[in-house]
């Protein structure tokens, strides 16, 4: 398998100490989180307070990576589906991606809707949300 590196920009702060106090998505109605930028990323941060929605990347650093498969915890019968067709973070590149509503910028600290994932976890990037399928007409 090939490899690269990846330079964490921030964490990302919760109130989940542990996978399970984890909602299933990161959704407005579960509070809010706070995600903390390294300072020597803030001049990246310039002009981010007009956005009204952002995406997130970010690391499942505690992942197991040899997952295929999953039962989901909405799987009425135990199934097993495979971790492609899942936001599962057990993947072989635990990279999860969550769409969130930017509430607050001050400084180097952005307060955002709630996400899923444990405190602490590693911030890979933000991107300014775009929805390109309403953009296209679709």
């Amino acid at each position: 398998m090939n490899s690269e590196t990846l330079n964490y920009i921030g964490r990302i702060r919760t109130p989940n100490k542990t996978t399970s106090d984890c909602p299933g998505q990161a959704r407005p109605e579960n509070g809010t989180s706070r995600i903390e930028v390294d300072e020597t990323f803030l001049p990246a941060l310039k002009g981010i307070e007009s956005e009204s929605h952002l995406q997130i990347l970010y690391w499942f650093d505690k992942a197991d990576r040899d997952a295929m498969q999953r039962v989901p915890k909405w799987s009425k019968n135990g199934e097993e589906y495979g971790v492609f067709a899942l936001r599962s973070p057990m993947r072989p590149n635990p990279i999860a991606l969550s769409t969130v509503e930017l509430m607050n910028v001050e400084g180097n600290v952005l307060t955002v809707s709630a996400m899923d994932c444990i405190d602490g976890t590693p911030l890979l990037d933000i991107k300014p949300f775009l929805n390109q399928l309403e953009r296209s007409g679709k």
